[in-house]
């Protein structure tokens, strides 16, 4: 009965030990020690001088070891378990992709910010739901956001050049000096969203819908703008000019468009049939 509790007793006082690495390692170290120098001990005594030159060339074996192999090894390792995480980021992402739910909400998000700071900006959003999130200065350039919602987000100088947009969700949004340059937004909703001084020069805006947005000093140049909705929405300072597929039928139905600039054609027609539109 005492063997079976002093035996237990001895097996749980190793199990604390092992749980503890640095007290594990010294332990082992000073065992280790122990045996090396016992078995050493009569090559001390009878040629210390010829053994220690041996013990100073391993020396310098060791410290080339450290400085090649080891170093080596810790930098593997640590891209290995960066691009471990990279990927768990990602299936976390794809796991609550179509979860229209402020947890899967906020979680894609930290998803997004992690994986940025890992310097990965192409990132698969498809379908996500991140309205009421905040994405703040986040770079998704090149990044996939079709279909996603972002409803009542913010994205205040967020980076999303180059990046697809299509049917994209923006209703009621803060995307104040964001980059949209290049971008893909075809059929996406800025209804009532705040786009001041947004970049979308060159940017694909084929039939989005910009009604009641402010769009004040934005710059639209060079953009695809057929069928777009400018329904009341304010385009003040706005710079338009090479907007392709721009109507001033599109435009007759904007809050403002004081001080907005066009092509000298259709500014002409501007201030013939909407003149109310371009007074102070």
């Amino acid at each position: 009965m005492n063997f079976t509790r002093i035996f237990n007793q001895l097996r749980d006082h190793i199990n604390s030990i092992i749980e503890k690495p640095l007290l594990t390692s010294a332990v082992v170290l000073l065992m280790v020690t122990i045996v090396v120098i016992s078995l050493s001990m009569p090559y001390y005594l009878k040629d210390f001088n010829s053994f220690w030159s041996q013990v100073l060339a391993e020396a310098h074996g060791m410290i080339f070891d450290i400085a090649v192999i080891g170093i080596l090894l810790v930098w593997l390792n640590q891209n290995g378990q960066a691009r471990q995480m990279i990927r768990f980021y990602k299936d976390e992402i794809d796991d609550f992709r179509l979860w229209e739910s402020d947890e899967a909400a906020f979680r894609t998000v930290g998803n997004i910010k992690r994986l940025n700071r890992n310097k990965i900006f192409d990132i698969n959003l498809v379908n996500c739901f991140l309205s009421r999130t905040n994405l703040n200065y986040v770079n998704l350039s090149g990044s996939n956001l079709n279909s996603a919602n972002l409803m009542q987000s913010s994205l205040v100088e967020a980076n999303l050049e180059n990046t697809r947009l299509n049917q994209t969700n923006f209703e009621n949004s803060n995307l104040n000096q964001a980059n949209l340059k290049g971008s893909y937004a075809s059929g996406a909703n800025f209804k009532d969203a705040f786009l001041i001084k947004t970049q979308f020069e060159n940017a694909f805006l084929i039939k989005s819908n910009f009604s009641n947005a402010y769009l004040m000093e934005a710059n639209m140049r060079n953009c695809y703008l057929m069928g777009a909705d400018f329904e009341n929405a304010s385009l003040y300072k706005a710079d338009l000019r090479g907007a392709k597929g721009l109507t001033i039928e599109q435009l007759s139905k904007a809050k403002t468009l004081y001080l907005a600039q066009f092509d000298d054609e259709l500014l002409d027609q501007i201030k013939t049939e909407l003149h109310e539109l371009v007074g102070a």
